[in-house]
Parts: C-alpha cells; structure tokens; sequence
C-alpha cells in the first residue's frame, strides 16, 4: 500500500515539512505494521517508546488506506492536537483530497435552546455566572463548530457549561424548535461524511454502550479503528458499560421540569410539589450518607436504615413526580421529554437497589453536596470482544505503555482479544547515558509511620543536586499535601502543588521558572510533556499499586478470587507496572533531555516482584548512591 521508507525517510515530503524531523527505523516499522493491518484486517497491539513518533506512523497509513478509518485518542487535549496540528501537516504532505472530521461527546457543543432557557432561568445567577452566560452568549453568535473548546475565557470545566449544552437526557433531538442550527448535529453530519474522523475513547465507549442496547449509535460505521493511548481503555470501558445515577442529574431534572411545566402546563400544583419534594429528596440521600467525602462500596452502606429510608422517598418522589407528568404528556414536548427523564432516572434507581450482582461492583462517591451511584462491570472483556466481533476490520491498539515484563497478557486479558500481531518498539532515545535510575538505601517500608520524612530527606538531597528542576510524583493526596507542607520551609525553589491552581497554569509556570519544583498525583503521571532542562528530575514516592480500599479495586479482587485467579499477578501488580511506566515517561521528552529518575520505594529491589517493574522500565543506567546522583547533575551541566 504505501513505501513507508520513502515517505518516513530522510528525503520524504515529511521531513521538508516537520522541523527537527529524522528517520527512524522504530516509526518505520510501526508505520509497516499499521498499513499491514488496515490492508489485511485482524488485530495489531503495538507498543511504541517515547520518541518513535506513532502519531505519524499511523496517521500516514491511515490517510492513505483508502478506507473509513476511526481514530480514538485518550483525552479531549490529545484529540485537539491530533486533528489540528497533526493531521493537517501529513495531509498536506501527502496531498490527498481525504475527507476528515473532528466529533467530541455532546457535552463539548453549545446548545443554543438550552443557552436561550438559561437566559430566560437567570434571575438567580450570581455576578460570576452572569458574566460567563454573557460571554457564551458573545461567542455563540460567532462559532462556526459551537466546540467549547474554542472559548478560553470560560473552561470546558465550568459548570455554567451545563445550562449552555445538552445531556442525552435532557436533549429534545428532531423536536427540538433550532434543530436545524444544532451543532451536535452537524458535527455528527461531517463525521458521516468523512473518510477518516478523530474521537476520544469516552465518545467511542459511550457508542459502543449505546449499541450494546440495541438503541442507536453515534459513530459512522468503519473499517478500520485505531485506538492511541490504549492502555486507557479498560478503565474507560468499565465506566460506560456500567450505569450511574447523581444527584447533579436529578437536580438538573428538577430544573429542566419546573421551565417546561411553567411554559407548556401550569395549572397543576401537584407537579410543582413533586419537584420540590424530589429536590429535597435528592438533597436527603446526600446527607445520608456522611458529611465527609468519601468513595466505597455499596456494602459499607447498605444495612444503614437512614440511607435506606432516604433512597426508598427518592423512588417514592420519582414515581409520583412520573404519574403527575404522564397526564400533561399531550401538552408539550417539554412536558413529554420530562416524563420520560423521570422515568429513566426511575429504572435506574431500582436497578442500583436490585439484588446483588457478581458482575458487577456497586459503589458510591459522595463530594461536598453532591453524590454519585454507580454500577461498574467488573470484566468488560467480553463486552468489548463482542464489539470488535460486531465490527470486523482492522483494530490497531497502540501505546508507549501497554506490556508488562514484556508481555501484552495483562492488556488482551483486560480488553477480550483472543489473536493479535503484536509488535515492541523500544524509544530511540538514549536511556542508556542520558537517564539514571536512583533508588536510596535505607529507606524504611512504605507502609512504616516513617516513611514519608525519611523518602523527603532523601529527596530533598536529589532537589539540591538538581537545582530545583523537579516533578514529584506521590499516589495519594494525603502523601501530596504532607510533601508541601513539609517541603515549604526546605525546599529552595519555587513549589508548584496540584491543587493549588489549574494544571495548565501550574505547567506553564513551571516552564517559564526554569528551576522550579512542582508536586502532582494522578492527572500529572500521564499526558504532561516537558521538554528540555526545565525537567531534569522525576521523583516518584512509592510503587502506584492501587489501593484495596478503593470500592471498584476491592470488588475485582474478589472477583478473581472467585473465578481462582490470582488478583496480584493477574491485576494489581500489572497495573501498578503500566501505572509506574506512565509516570516515568515524564522524563525523557526529546533526544537531547537527560535526568534522574528516583523511586524511593525499597520493594522495588528487596522484592521478588521489583523485576518485573525494573524489566518493564527503560535500559537506563542505575545506582543507589547519592554521590553518583550528583556526579551526573555535574556532568550533563557540564
């Protein structure tokens, strides 16, 4: 189908276009592998270090395979890169009138009736709220994709968005009266249109949750799918193949309900009562259920009577409020639309409150006034078999992050695939002199009380070698917040916490420090790239083993146990591996970057286990001795 040498060679229309570019016979062979796969049709899961350029390596046989291909991303960021920095420059070098198409979740479109009931329900709307609704308002009249993305001056993360764009639920679809100006709509129009469309793998899983219902799609049929940062996708199908109900979505409700009844009905007081009493319901089971923030399973809360009279007046509340709506159902679509909305909600309500269900995990999160019921399947293997059985084609699942110890087990386990090519690809860039793997001696057991100061000692000594130019990555919130308090009145260098400002500001303000030392869990292990010497240091507290308190966590384990599996080889210990691989790619961005790596956890070399995240890691060099960490820091600034 294509000569990847010629077009990913030193003198191919790539290398006149991409500044910086050099051949690289890594990107080469999984450009090989993926034209291979899209021409032949079957599986391939590719790993692909940092550095050997996969997004071209696919991009460039995709564009040329002639064929519908879907490509997923792992994030709404990446998906905006890919589709408008990637694609276009190997587009334009390969000159190809193909057809593409950028489709988000309906949560990232303005909804200009929603935007026009929210002028109307504004009454309420503190100064701050008035002013995003007016600048919405500005740049509606102005968008030509209605993507929020476009409108930096308020966040996709705001929740003014929520009166300005629709949920499957509260969408009125081919009744709605500016249907024809819909920008969900006509995203979805090009997306059918096009040869080749960019998504994230919550929009796909939330298709292929769709499907599995027998009720609609969202995505165009292809013949192709290739799914980018793939080691995501377990974690993201467990979601959309399980159900949920909040506390946001009955208040929304509530909200949506009362506008329509007032503008098509009225003249009933019984629906305006059932409203407020389910609004004070859905308050009630909040408070029922603790006034602290917490997440665990259903279990921990399920012979306590409070929450069991709170849940039985919310189905209560939702089955009246349902036979006031059903006799104003003729009155309106507004009025019809609620009806169903309630209803909906209702079903899932007695689904959460059913019997148990091995295969699932039944869990719930609460935050400051709100709460989160969940239903998380356990195993989505089989369901996400049957989708690929469904779509017969090529599949091409790739990652920097997607083997343990080598191996893809723990990845085709998780994901159903039965047969696949499989292809590793080291990263080009030279571990090997340009990284150091430290790892102190005499550091106590993470778990022992003494830990954390003595892993902050030691750390402390690696800041002072690296003048600054530091992430520390912890696995806890808690372990997060005691670093920066205990770091504040040591630490040299400017300390940038998670939390503390949004994550695009604290990165920009660690470029632009140069020496700065910033402090993250979670979001920042993965997806965050910092080139050059501004990073020099990734400090990482403890091996990301996931904590068996966590509801969903608990509830595989014992899964495994049941199906006489063994959770550590087959669950906790592969995730950790792939987790801890994730945080260490921070590092090394570029060819030219060199660093120390430091991960104060002992198990990693007093542990039989320890191997298998050592054999995971890349082939850099490795010492325990402080004095060796600051003769490199001497020797690179050197």
């Amino acid at each position: 189908m294509m000569d990847v040498n010629h077009w990913l060679g030193v003198d191919g229309p790539l290398s006149g276009r991409i500044p910086g570019f050099q051949p690289r016979s890594e990107q080469q062979a999984l450009a090989e592998a993926v034209a291979q796969t899209l021409e032949q049709g079957g599986t391939l899961i590719a790993e692909a270090g940092t550095g050997v350029g996969k997004t071209f390596a696919y991009l460039l046989p995709a564009l040329m395979s002639g064929r519908r291909v879907i490509i997923s991303t792992g994030t709404r960021t990446l998906q905006d890169q890919l589709y408008h920095k990637d694609l276009p420059l190997v587009r334009q070098a390969l000159d190809l009138p193909v057809r593409t198409a950028l489709l988000k979740g309906r949560s990232n479109y303005l909804c200009l009736y929603r935007l026009d009931r929210a002028q109307v329900d504004g009454g309420s709307d503190t100064p701050a709220v008035a002013r995003e609704l007016q600048a919405i308002r500005q740049w509606a009249s102005m968008t030509r994709t209605g993507d929020i993305a476009e409108l930096s001056e308020v966040p996709a993360d705001r929740q003014v968005w929520s009166r300005a764009t629709s949920t499957v639920d509260n969408c009125l679809g081919q009744e709605c009266p500016v249907f024809g100006e819909c920008h969900l709509m006509e995203a979805r129009r090009r997306a059918q249109e096009a040869d080749l469309v960019v998504v994230n793998h919550h929009l796909l899983m939330a298709d292929m949750a769709l499907k599995e219902t027998g009720f609609g799609e969202v995505l165009p049929a292809a013949e192709a799918y290739v799914l980018d940062e793939a080691h995501q996708l377990p974690d993201v199908a467990a979601q959309f193949f399980g159900l949920s109900l909040s506390s946001r979505q009955l208040l929304d409700l509530v909200r949506d309900v009362q506008l329509d009844y007032l503008r098509e009905a009225g003249d009933v007081p019984a629906v305006q009562e059932g409203l407020d009493r389910l609004r004070t319901a859905a308050l009630d089971v909040r408070l029922s259920l603790g006034q602290t923030r917490r997440r665990a399973a259903w279990a921990e809360v399920a012979e306590d009577a409070t929450v069991n009279d709170a849940l039985d007046t919310l189905q209560q509340c939702l089955n009246g409020l349902r036979q006031e709506l059903e006799a104003l159902v003729p009155r309106g679509k507004g009025m019809e639309a609620g009806h169903r909305r309630v209803a909906e909600m209702l079903e899932l309500l007695e689904r959460f409150q059913a019997g148990e269900d091995d295969t699932y995990v039944k869990w719930f999160e609460t935050h400051s006034q709100a709460f989160l019921l969940r239903l998380t399947p356990l195993d989505v293997g089989r369901q996400f078999h049957g989708q690929m059985h469904k779509h017969p084609g090529a599949w091409i699942f790739t990652s920097a992050t997607l083997s343990v110890n080598r191996q893809f087990d723990h990845f085709r386990r998780r994901m159903g695939i039965d047969e696949a090519e499989e292809l590793r690809l080291e990263s080009p860039f030279d571990y090997a002199n340009n990284a150091l793997l430290y790892v102190p001696q005499g550091l106590p057991e993470p778990n022992a009380r003494q830990y954390d100061e003595a892993y902050l000692e030691v750390a402390l000594d690696v800041l002072r070698a690296s003048q600054g130019r530091a992430f520390l990555l912890f696995t806890s919130h808690r372990a997060l917040r005691q670093a920066a308090d205990w770091l504040r009145d040591r630490c040299d260098f400017q300390l940038l916490v998670q939390g503390e400002a949004a994550q695009h500001a604290l990165l920009e303000r660690f470029r632009d420090q140069g020496n700065a030392v910033l402090l993250g869990t979670a979001s920042f292990w993965e997806g965050v790239d910092v080139k050059g010497s501004a990073l020099s240091a990734v400090l990482i507290d403890r091996l990301p083993f996931a904590s068996p308190a966590d509801p969903v966590t608990e509830a595989r384990i014992e899964f495994l146990r049941r199906h006489e599996g063994n959770p550590f080889r087959d669950f906790q210990l592969p995730h950790a591996v792939i987790s801890l691989r994730q945080g260490v790619g921070r590092l090394i961005r570029d060819a030219q970057d060199t660093g120390v790596l430091m991960i104060g956890d002992p198990r990693l070399v007093n542990r039989s286990y320890g191997k298998q995240f050592l054999n995971s890691l890349p082939p850099m060099a490795r010492t325990r001795s402080l004095s060796v960490v600051k003769a490199f820091f001497e020797s690179a600034a050197a």
